[in-house]
């Protein structure tokens, strides 16, 4: 009997050993291949459903052993929704942490300065982000400024030029947070001193617009600024072609005098005085900044050299040989 009793104890220890053993492989790394393999976790996902798929794509050994991993560890109803960069070379423990950590893979995304809301959403739709219509309906919500912490009816403006790593599958508004809270990091050093000049946040943004596009060259921003903010003290119009084009729903390329005498068009700087309604173009920090610190200059007047420079001018006389040099053949 005693024998028997021993017999059975050694035949109990040997299957829980061979148990822990099957356990113990098929936890391990299904092979060392390092080859990426990415793996994307639905929305609504089951733990089920994703330690099957895990299996099927080869990234873990078993199913079974790899949802009681997870329901061990507590993170039954924790895998967060995504892409993940997996290998085959992984044991199944890291698996799961990096899916119930949600540390998805991001995606590059260059926004580069003085693009419209629309292309800003064409972008992010070319990476394959978000949908271009989505997110221009995200943007527009008249309520999602002041929730974001700054001033406006829409977001253009505030979409900050910047290099961007986002997940994939991220919600149209988180994106918009994250650039909004981009914007914000860069304005508030600058709004202690534009609030000493008299210049609130939505002011110096839509200034900052106008600056953006009409030059790309960084030491001529401050006057470009300067002629803009002369020009408002002075009452006069700011007469900018990019505001007008703006307001134009299909502008081909070619700027007419019609376009010029279009009191329908709010955004038209040669009718109407003052700012425009709203930023025509989502400013870099060098704009922003332009307008905070404008030059120390008494110009109210610039044209374009054609070479990416201006000529910049105190008295319309002189304003005028400018433009008869540099427009119109004039040598």
């Amino acid at each position: 009997m005693r024998r028997l009793v021993a017999l059975l104890g050694v035949a109990t220890l040997v299957c829980f050993a061979a148990a822990g053993g099957m356990l113990g492989w098929s936890l391990r790394a299904p092979s060392a291949d390092t080859s990426e393999i990415v793996f994307e976790v639905p929305r609504g996902a089951t733990l089920d459903g994703v330690a099957r798929a895990l299996e099927a794509a080869g990234v873990v050994r078993s199913a079974l052993t790899f949802g009681l991993l997870a329901r061990v560890r507590g993170h039954a109803g924790t895998l967060r929704a995504g892409e993940y960069s997996l290998s085959a070379s992984l044991p199944a423990e890291t698996v799961l942490e990096r899916i119930a950590s949600g540390a998805v893979m991001t995606h590059r995304v260059v926004v580069p300065e003085g693009l419209t809301m629309a292309e800003v959403a064409a972008r992010l739709e070319a990476a394959g982000l978000t949908d271009a219509g989505e997110f221009l309906a995200v943007v527009r919500d008249p309520a999602l400024p002041g929730a974001l912490g700054v001033e406006g009816e829409n977001l253009e403006g505030y979409l900050f030029p910047e290099t961007y790593e986002l997940a994939r599958g991220l919600p149209p508004r988180e994106i918009a947070r994250t650039m909004v809270e981009q914007f914000l990091r860069v304005w508030r050093p600058m709004a202690g001193r534009a609030a000493e000049r008299g210049l609130s946040m939505r002011k110096v943004v839509v200034l900052a617009s106008l600056v953006e596009k009409e030059t790309a060259a960084h030491d001529e921003r401050p006057l470009v600024a300067a002629v803009f903010l002369n020009r408002l003290a002075r009452g006069m119009r700011l007469e900018t072609d990019p505001s007008v084009i703006y307001g134009i729903s299909d502008f081909d390329g070619n700027l007419r005098r019609a376009h010029l005498e279009d009191a329908h068009n709010p955004y038209n700087t040669y009718v109407f005085a003052g700012l425009p309604p709203g930023p025509i173009s989502n400013p870099g920090q060098a704009s922003l900044h332009a307008v905070v610190e404008p030059a120390d200059a008494d110009y109210l007047f610039f044209v374009a050299r054609n070479d990416g420079t201006h000529q910049f001018s105190k008295t319309y006389e002189d304003h005028a040989r400018a433009v008869a040099r540099y427009q119109n053949g004039g040598g």
